[in-house]
């Protein structure tokens, strides 16, 4: 799972400094924000093809590692 967070990347010359997915402009809150419309993985890969599944599976444990109040460390 470590792995994944490795896709995560915050740069303040990126989306404002948003944790967003392998540095490219798709902040995590927007993939989370699909995901809760009712959009499937898949749905959301086949319309943004420069994302990957691993992506979706980031966004998702960064998001379980920022409410469980774990440290995210490896984020950068």
């Amino acid at each position: 799972m470590e792995n994944l967070l490795k896709r995560i990347t915050i740069n303040p010359e990126v989306c404002h400094g948003k944790p967003t997915v392998r540095n490219m402009r798709w902040p995590v809150e927007v993939i989370l924000d699909m995901l809760g419309s009712g959009m499937e993985t898949s749905e959301i890969l086949e319309d943004h093809p420069e994302l990957e599944k691993e992506d979706i599976l980031a966004t998702l444990y960064y998001a379980k590692l920022s409410i469980s109040g774990d440290i995210l460390k490896e984020v950068s």
